[in-house]
């Protein structure tokens, strides 16, 4: 059994920054071999792919976050970051992270097997 636990959601103002983790577990599971990535999803909006990193650590962005999050991971760990910075009121919605055995990037839902509950992120003054 595979286990994400996503943690560093909250409120912050337009403007300000935060930093969300995937902490990943499991007996056979290594995020070395595997694609990550973030997804969110807003109040009456579908679930979309925010960020993606591959094994090869091959990186790829949503048009509306580019240049202001970062996807990273650190293998000894077993954990994923999605650092984001000059954040905005649409930046709000719930964020997954999620996970596959493969190397390649995923870019839709279906290339990911597991999936995290989500963390709240918050945007407002």
């Amino acid at each position: 059994q595979v286990e994400l636990v996503e943690s560093g959601g909250g409120l912050v103002q337009p403007g300000g920054s935060l930093r969300l983790s995937c902490a990943a577990s499991g007996s056979i599971f290594s995020i070395v071999l595997s694609r990550m990535g973030w997804y969110r999803q807003a109040p009456c909006k579908q679930r979309e792919l925010v960020a993606a990193i591959s094994s090869g650590d091959n990186t790829n962005y949503a048009d509306s976050v580019r240049g202001r999050f970062t996807i990273s991971r650190v293998s000894a760990k077993n954990t994923v970051y999605l650092q984001m910075n000059s954040m905005k009121p649409d930046d709000t919605a719930v964020y997954y992270c999620a996970a596959a055995p493969g190397r390649q990037l995923g870019y839709l839902r279906s290339d990911y097997v597991y999936w995290g509950q989500g963390t709240q992120v918050t945007v407002s003054s």
